[in-house]
């Protein structure tokens, strides 16, 4: 049986993402022909796919692909930062994506089911994954259709791919005024874009809350309805973006004067993060 030589085994491991140990054994069963080893870090792969169903996947990245009047964003998650920054992994995020791209898949369900070549994406990623070594899952898929998209990556370590990605779609010509909206979005993670967008059950039970927190804290039965609605707009301003105050306006403006002084108006957003 030939000798493995670390550098062989560094090769295997930088162009996999696979662990240390296994690519020792595997080039060792391969006599160091590396193709081959990759020929069996896939079929021992394939076996424990379902083994590693269980384990965490905190790590990943975030990427978006925008095209004719919508962006697509994704989120691939894997289980450690080592996969996350392998060239192999960032070729599959690539792959995923234009395949989500090409078959205009609205969510990761649709997304999983598009075609890939001559397999779906679902498969694409159990080949992949039982090469690497590591779970990996197509955790989200976000497209937002608009007449004009902003997309704003964020990089959580200078080593790591983007962790965080947020798509604005928006009406208007103003694309600086629209990436700073991304922007804020990434910081403050609203839930919606107006106030009429949020569900009248969570409007009724967060009322319900302030209302017997109030009561609680001995406010007069008089002042109750006016201390009620204050508390309620600070909620609207926690989860709606037009009324959150914009992160990077000098001014302090909501985001909503922000988006009107620069002639803009946006229509949707979707933001994503790794492990969240």
């Amino acid at each position: 049986m030939a000798a493995v030589s670390m550098a062989a085994v560094k090769e295997l491991r930088e162009r996999l993402g696979a662990g240390m140990v296994d690519c020792k054994n595997a080039l060792t069963e391969a006599d160091g022909d590396i193709e081959k080893a990759i020929e069996i870090l896939r079929l021992k792969g394939l076996k424990g796919v379902a083994k590693r169903g269980d384990r965490e996947a905190s790590e990943g990245l975030v990427a978006v692909e925008q095209s004719e009047g919508a962006a697509t964003m994704i989120e691939l998650v894997c289980e450690t930062d080592f996969v996350a920054k392998n060239e192999k992994f960032l070729a599959l995020a690539d792959r995923v994506l234009k395949a989500i791209v090409a078959a205009g898949a609205k969510n990761a369900e649709e997304a999983l089911a598009a075609p890939a070549g001559d397999q779906t994406v679902a498969e694409l990623i159990t080949d992949e994954a039982a090469v690497i070594g590591e779970r990996i899952e197509l955790r989200k898929v976000s497209r937002v259709e608009a007449p004009a998209t902003a997309v704003y990556l964020h990089r959580t370590s200078k080593d790591l791919p983007p962790q965080i990605g947020v798509v604005v779609g928006y009406e208007g010509d103003d694309a600086k005024a629209a990436l700073s909206i991304a922007q804020h979005i990434s910081f403050a993670d609203p839930l919606y874009v107006s106030r009429d967008e949020v569900p009248e059950a969570d409007v009724e039970k967060e009322r319900e809350i302030v209302t017997e927190v109030s009561k609680n804290e001995g406010k007069p039965e008089a002042a109750l309805p006016k201390i009620v609605e204050g508390r309620l707009n600070a909620f609207f301003k926690q989860v709606v973006l037009n009324e959150q105050i914009h992160a990077l306006d000098e001014e302090k403006r909501d985001v909503k004067k922000v988006a009107d002084a620069a002639g803009i108006t946006v229509t949707g957003f979707a933001r994503g993060k790794v492990g969240a």
